[in-house]
C-alpha cells in the first residue's frame, strides 16, 4: 500500500500552480489502468478558472484549502476548506476566489 500525504502534495502543486502560467497544477493520486474510480488533486492558484467542460462519470469536489466557485448553468455553489459538493453531470467551471488546493474524485463508467 502507498501512503500519500495529501498535505505535502498540497504545498508542492500549490506552489507550482504559482509558478506556472496557466495558474495551475494537478497530479492523480488514484487512477490505475481499469480502475473505476479517479482522484485528482488540483491545485489553482487565486483568480485562476477550469474552463467549462463536462465531467467523465459520477463525481465530487472536496476544497481541502482556499475558497472556489463550482458554476454549471445559472447555478453555483461556494466551496470553503472541508466542504464537498457532488459535481453536476452538466458542463461546468471552477474559479478559484483564493489560492485553492481541491480533490476531484471520478467514478468512471
Amino acid at each position: 500500500m502507498d501512503l500519500l500525504r495529501v498535505e505535502e502534495l498540497a504545498a508542492v502543486h500549490l506552489e507550482l500552480a504559482r509558478k506556472s502560467d496557466n495558474g495551475r497544477s494537478a497530479t492523480t493520486l488514484y487512477g490505475r489502468g481499469g480502475a473505476r474510480l479517479r482522484q485528482t488533486l488540483i491545485a489553482l492558484d487565486t483568480g485562476q478558472t477550469l474552463g467549462e467542460h463536462q465531467s467523465p462519470g459520477d463525481a465530487s469536489l472536496m476544497c481541502l484549502q482556499g475558497e472556489v466557485v463550482l458554476r454549471s448553468g445559472d447555478t453555483e455553489v461556494e466551496l470553503r476548506a472541508g466542504e464537498l459538493v457532488a459535481v453536476p453531470p452538466q458542463r461546468h467551471d471552477v474559479h478559484a476566489r483564493a489560492a485553492s488546493v481541491l480533490l476531484l474524485s471520478v467514478a468512471l463508467h
